[in-house]
């Protein structure tokens, strides 16, 4: 079975990762490999978040009806997250640890409980919304990975 909240969830866990792995290259000073860990993780979340706004949220409006429910609050809080992208990318180019881990403390935070509304309820609403169309719907999410 591979529903949109099995899917995605994986998908949540791979950025998860690629966000530890900057996190240790700016706890050991490694800043090379952390320019490249931040560009592995904002490449990923770009991807998690174009699959959601252009695919996943517009399918779910659809059949819900709902585009002032759910999804304008995700849409709200990817737009939070790109911010605090941008002063990721600042404290790292100013190879500033502190802000670097000051930031990705927020961000942290921010990813945790925007993942889990997402994991919780938004994902289960649309596989129950999809119905028997769930797994082919997420098949397509993971086609155009």
């Amino acid at each position: 079975m591979s529903d949109v909240t099995t899917f995605m969830t994986g998908d949540h866990r791979r950025c998860d990762e690629l966000f530890a792995t900057l996190e240790a290259a700016v706890g050991e000073d490694d800043w090379e490999r952390a320019v490249a860990d931040l560009e592995a993780f904002l490449d990923s979340m770009t991807h998690h978040f174009t699959l959601e706004e252009e695919q996943l949220f517009p399918e779910f409006e659809r059949l819900t009806g709902m585009a002032m429910g759910p999804t304008r609050i995700m849409r709200t809080e990817h737009q939070q997250m790109r911010g605090l992208f941008e002063e990721l990318r600042a404290a790292v180019a100013a190879r500033d640890g502190d802000e670097v881990l000051g930031v990705a403390e927020t961000l942290n935070v921010l990813m945790q409980q925007h993942n889990l509304k997402e994991e919780e309820i938004l994902y289960p609403m649309t596989d129950q919304a999809l119905g028997a169309d769930a797994d082919t719907f997420a098949r397509g999410l993971g086609a155009t990975g």
